[in-house]
């Protein structure tokens, strides 16, 4: 790197050639005033706070603009940069409220700091004033124009940061603002409420509404900790007050996000104080609950738990796990399931979502991970591939980046079969037949071999099998592939070229490729692809799941999984099983345990007989949940530990109430395999941590569980799972760390497989087009695919009061020719059948799905969607099959 020498308020200093002065001047650990200056976004060089003086310059340049040159002589604090400074801020307070006593943002306040450093108390420019209603029509964000500098940050920040370009100025002079298009207020406008432009407000103009009253800057307690929701791994500061929760701060170090939260992660948090909150076990006495003493509670579960086993054998029992929780409470309930109760059959969300991610990537690479970073999409790729995924709705914060890139120049290429908002913003979207994901990444493969565009290098020397993967990719011709696809033949060729021609090709895929039929073989066509291009093992490439649930990854790698302990060690390797009986002192089973619909089919069968649930709700998230409760019913004995009164807790023996991610100590695992602290922030609710709860209860049942905090559990994980050997609480108080990390002087593995495959050569594994299990006919013409919205998560959203009084219910998506036919619009009541079962929903009419397709989300209590999702399963993996059933749907009015 070029540097240059300068001279900074008489000292000289070296800087980066083409940095600016006011960077020039931080690295010199000079501190030079700014409002509109913001390392995260562009400079604009509007608030003219930053002058300072150059030598030879007659003018006060900008330091956030001005770039630094050999020799330059720079002054911050002179006499006229002083006066300046004054004079702005003199003029930015004429026509600015002064009711800083009472103002939400004082203690944070950039321009009060500056009016207190430089001794303006008052202005001595008089003249007219704005007098703006203050916008508090939404629960998440008050805007008070009047207290604006028109600094932008705001304005940047939607535009840079989220990608939404919701704000903007409107009007010039005096009159000029930033505000929404056509200037309506917030909840009006298509404003999505990441709370970007809160963050890099430096007044009191954009303020969190939770927060309002609350409290003073300096009196609340900053506890840094991890988003609770989607897998993106987002750091934030949970503001505390009196021992209570108050809001979300960004916190600008948080390795992942920096200061960019979504809507969840930013306001969503409230749902910790919901008044439904669980705080005492409760017993069914008589088909109804009562509150009972956590003694009362042990000891019946004990009771049954053991009788059980006794009776029946170990694998009469079986316990869910939960990608909701953290690491170390996953830890334990899969060593408590081994050790205590004697099977393996223990497994968790990841089963209903990215399954299929850790098989066929094992198969494929030998580890079913993400292979690269998050940060590469912004500072390494040269082209996304997206396929079967919808970032800025189900993972806002990686979608964000994904945004960022490509208006930064970065191609973008999308496959969906939904008009999603990257597709409509892709320079090219493939909008493959729901269904075809196979044939269409064949297709793909057959072009760039039949075009000499495969890394003839990368497959001789890192690959094996290659010749079956290439015969069969032979029999997939663009206009068979076109065919079965409605992609054309042009497009194919289009984005095959484009693929195997970028050096710099990540591929980002998750549930619309994994929750199918073939949801495995779907995975591992995406790793031929990228072994066939050679994008795997460096910087900017790779083949990237991106998990759907904030600790999914971390709930597999603590081995919350029939098949494997932590560290996806085999339970049926004799010499992994006998490291684990020594640590654990129990002899544990060798036989790989039940998947989750494996276990439902045993519980209908009368073959499990109790079961233990740890913040899961199958009877909401789950495939044909009829199916489900009636398994339940079928159940001697019932546990679950919840936040609260599920609807899968409705149907259990005894209930235990849990604590939430504010107040428990841990770690999550992040999509990229990044562990990461979770701090308490506040006392637990039910009075005990959730690895408390566990630990006695499992004590009870005469197995001692004894430890002082989960750092312990974790160092005991550690000790057993090579992979993750190197990373402790120490550590990851320090730094950020991705496994594989086998000891403490290992740096951590960002990118896998560089080099050499997990396996050592990486897997061509061939796959023919396998439909889906139900498609629509005569009877059910109508095909539904189910997913997510970006305002909520899969549960616990729907207990935030802030989040719930906007989107309230589902709004599902019908074609206009089928609404047309039905006599339909937006708002209608629409009643929704399959075979297994019915629902009435509400009616959004958009062309975003394809003719003869619905497309429903799975997050309200009042439209159980997955009444009526498929009973067919991946025949590898056991993941439900989500992305397609047959459906009939009728207009309530007509059917009423």
């Amino acid at each position: 790197m070029e540097m240059v020498k300068i001279i900074i308020n008489g000292k000289e200093v070296e800087a980066p050639a083409g940095s600016t002065v006011l960077q020039a001047a931080e690295l010199a650990g000079i501190e030079i005033p700014r409002l509109c200056y913001d390392p995260e976004l562009s400079a604009l060089g509007a608030c003219r706070l930053c002058v300072v003086e150059v030598s030879g310059n007659r003018l006060l340049p900008a330091s956030c603009v001005t770039p630094v040159f050999q020799g330059m002589v720079i002054e911050t604090e002179s006499d006229s940069v002083v006066e300046a400074r004054k004079t702005i801020l003199e003029l930015l307070i004429a026509n600015h409220p002064l009711d800083c006593m009472t103002c939400n943002k004082m203690g944070a306040c950039k321009l009060a700091d500056y009016c207190y450093k430089y001794g303006v108390k008052e202005s001595p420019f008089a003249g007219e004033k704005h007098i703006y209603s203050i916008d508090d029509s939404n629960p998440f964000i008050i805007r008070d124009l009047n207290k604006c500098i028109l600094c932008g940050a705001c304005v940047r920040a939607c535009e840079e940061m989220t990608g939404k370009d919701n704000l903007s100025y409107l009007n010039r002079g005096f009159n000029r603002k930033a505000t929404t298009a056509g200037d309506v207020p917030y909840i009006e406008s298509d404003c999505v409420f990441c709370g970007q432009c809160v963050a890099v407000c430096p007044t009191g103009a954009l303020t969190e509404k939770s927060m309002a009253g609350l409290a003073r800057r300096w009196e609340i307690e900053r506890v840094q900790t991890t988003c609770p929701f989607c897998g993106t791994g987002c750091n934030f500061d949970l503001a505390v007050k009196d021992e209570k929760v108050i809001g979300v701060l960004s916190n600008p170090d948080a390795p992942v996000n920096g200061r960019s939260l979504c809507v969840k992660g930013r306001f969503g948090w409230d749902f910790i104080y919901n008044e439904k909150r669980l705080k005492t076990p409760l017993i069914k006495r008589n088909g109804k609950f009562e509150e009972a003493s956590w003694d009362e509670a042990y000891d019946l579960i004990a009771q049954k738990f053991s009788e059980v086993k006794t009776k029946y054998g170990p694998d009469s029992f079986a316990a869910l796990s939960s990608a909701r929780c953290t690491n170390e409470e996953n830890f334990l309930v899969q060593k408590f399931t081994r050790a205590v109760m004697g099977t393996n059959n223990i497994d968790h969300c990841a089963r209903v979502c990215h399954a299929p991610s850790v098989a066929g990537l094992a198969n494929s690479f030998g580890s079913g991970a993400m292979t690269n970073i998050i940060s590469e999409v912004t500072n390494e790729a040269e082209l996304l591939f997206l396929i079967g995924i919808n970032p800025t709705e189900a993972y806002p914060v990686v979608g964000y980046k994904m945004r960022q890139a490509h208006r930064h120049g970065c191609k973008l290429v999308v496959c969906d079969p939904r008009r999603t908002e990257l597709a409509a913003e892709a320079d090219i979207w493939l909008q493959q037949r729901h269904g075809t994901d196979i044939p269409l990444l064949n297709g793909l493969m057959h072009i760039i071999i039949k075009e000499g565009l495969e890394d003839k290098n990368f497959i001789a020397e890192r690959t094996e099998n290659y010749e079956a993967m290439k015969a069969l990719a032979a029999e997939y011709t663009p206009e068979h592939v076109s065919e079965i696809t409605g992609v054309s033949v042009e497009d194919l060729y289009r984005v095959a070229r484009l693929y195997a021609t970028t050096d710099k090709a990540m591929a980002f895929y998750s549930l619309g490729i994994t929750e199918h039929i073939c949801g495995t073989r779907n995975v591992m066509s995406i790793a031929n692809l990228a072994m066939l291009t050679g994008h795997i093992g460096r910087p900017g490439v790779g083949v990237n799941p991106v998990r759907g649930q904030n600790n999914v990854q971390g709930a597999c790698d603590m081995g919350a999984l029939p098949n494997v302990y932590s560290g996806y060690q085999s339970v049926t390797d004799q010499a992994i099983r006998e490291k684990h009986e020594k640590v654990w002192g129990a002899k544990l089973p060798d036989k790989v345990g039940l998947k989750i619909p494996e276990m439902f089919e045993a519980a209908h069968e009368g073959k499990i007989k109790a079961m233990y649930i740890l913040g899961e709700n199958p009877i909401l998230t789950d495939s044909n949940v009829n199916f489900i409760k009636e398994a339940l019913e079928k159940l001697d004995f019932f546990v679950v530990q919840e936040l609260f009164l599920t609807e899968t807790a409705e149907f259990a023996d005894v209930v235990l109430p849990a604590a939430s991610f504010a107040e428990c100590d841990g770690t999550f695992t992040n999509t990229e395999r990044r562990p990461q602290r979770v701090r308490k922030a506040i006392q637990p609710l039910p009075g005990q941590a959730n690895w408390e709860t566990i630990c006695q209860m499992v004590t009870r049942m005469g197995y001692p569980m004894s430890y002082n905090h989960p750092s312990e559990i974790w160092a005991e994980m550690a000790s057993l799972s090579p992979s993750m050997a190197g990373i402790s609480f120490e550590r990851m108080e320090k730094e950020s760390v991705h496994w594989p990390c086998p000891s403490p002087d290992h740096p951590g593995t960002p990118i896998l497989h560089i080099g050499k495959f997990t396996r050592g050569l990486g897997g061509f594994q061939p796959n023919e087009h396998i439909p889906p299990g139900e498609m629509p006919d005569a009877d059910y013409p109508i095909l539904l695919c189910t997913g997510r919205i970006m305002q909520h998560y899969n549960v616990t959203t729907q207990y935030s009061p802030g989040i719930n009084s906007v989107w309230d219910k589902e709004m599902t998506q019908v074609h206009p020719q089928e609404a047309e036919k039905l006599g339909l619009v937006t708002g209608s009541r629409m009643k929704v059948s399959s075979r297994r079962g019915s629902l009435v929903t509400n009616v959004w009419v958009t062309d975003r799905v394809q003719p003869g397709v619905i497309w429903m989300a799975h997050h309200h209590s009042e439209t159980p969607t997955n009444e009526v999702t498929s009973h067919h399963v991946c025949d590898i993996a056991g993941t439900y099959e989500y992305k397609v059933c047959a459906v009939k749907i009728e207009n309530v009015q007509e059917v009423g």
